[in-house]
């Protein structure tokens, strides 16, 4: 009996080993194709996700490329030295105008009429835009440099402005008027008084006067003579001032209000000292020195100049 039972449990065993071998075989065949079809759905999921970024990524490279255009092409920096008001301004002006073209303009401030011509002579700067011909002439003649008129852009009126005093008819025996000292701008100024009565100059003495050609001064004026960019800060100490547009710009003055008496626009002295782009000799026909010149003469910049300055400074058309 016992050796029965002892039979029965061997093969009872032998079966269950036999039926859990048979499972564990069954079980891995059925899961490896459930596996390679999953690897091949996430193949495909990816393949279809990649191409999907990439037809992306190229319809905004394309779109990129067709809003830049040949216009968007960088082709360099011009590098301007400039007073600070008007010309400094009117630059600003014009760099989203440049821009457009592929020209960055780089605009820095000077103070002075001496420095902003050195810059360029060195060739540190590609230009400046400060001063007018006669000055520019008188400097290269003085200093031993080579700068060039690259084009004239605009002039500014040069007037005669209240100081102490707000009319001609107050002006009094000794009193002091104060105007620029440089060569050229001083002449201005003496023509302007001469104009208006109060000095009289010898004859011929026109654009390159100085105070030595004053012939008749019947009340004994005083003139004095001050770095152009000091004669706005005496104005409450002197009767009147004598001064350049950009200079009185800066001292809140607008010629064709606030000025006693200013230049014609016909006028010699208003023709003769345009203001102008200024470059070393032979880079004046420069793409870049072209470019910036067209820019400041074209009617987008004109009609920014007369709105803003309302006769303060005129474009040259």
């Amino acid at each position: 009996m016992k050796k029965c039972m002892a039979l029965l449990l061997t093969l009872a065993l032998s079966a269950g080993v036999l039926a859990g071998c048979g499972s564990k075989e069954d079980n891995t065949t059925t899961a490896a194709p459930q596996t390679e079809a999953a690897d091949q759905g996430t193949t495909a999921a990816a393949d279809e996700v990649g191409t999907t970024a990439a037809d992306e990524a190229a319809t905004t490279g394309a779109a990129g490329d067709e809003t830049a255009g040949p216009s968007g092409e960088s082709k360099g920096t011009i590098k301007v030295a400039a007073s600070a008001t008007p010309h400094a301004e009117i630059l600003e002006e014009a760099k989203t105008l440049l821009a457009a073209e592929g020209w960055e303009l780089d605009v820095q401030i000077f103070d002075d009429y001496v420095q902003p011509n050195m810059v360029v002579e060195s060739g540190d700067f590609d230009a400046n835009y400060f001063q007018h011909i006669p000055y520019l002439d008188d400097f290269n003649d003085k200093q031993g440099t080579h700068l060039v008129n690259a084009g004239g852009i605009h002039y500014e009126p040069f007037g005669l402005y209240p100081g102490t005093k707000n009319a001609l008819d107050e002006l009094a025996e000794g009193d002091t008027i104060a105007v620029p000292n440089d060569t050229t701008n001083e002449a201005r100024a003496l023509l302007l008084l001469q104009d208006n009565g109060i000095i009289t100059l010898k004859e011929g003495a026109d654009l390159m006067a100085t105070v030595k050609d004053i012939e008749e001064n019947p009340k004994n004026i005083k003139i004095q003579e001050l770095e152009a960019a000091q004669v706005p800060r005496v104005k409450d100490e002197v009767a009147f001032v004598v001064m350049n547009g950009n200079y009185a710009l800066q001292a809140g003055y607008v010629a064709s209000k606030d000025a006693i008496a200013y230049e014609q626009a016909d006028s010699k002295a208003a023709t003769t000292y345009v203001n102008v782009i200024a470059v070393k000799e032979g880079n004046e026909a420069s793409e870049g020195i072209k470019a910036l010149v067209d820019v400041l003469k074209s009617e987008e910049i004109a009609s920014f100049i007369e709105e803003k300055y309302q006769g303060a400074v005129v474009p040259m058309k």
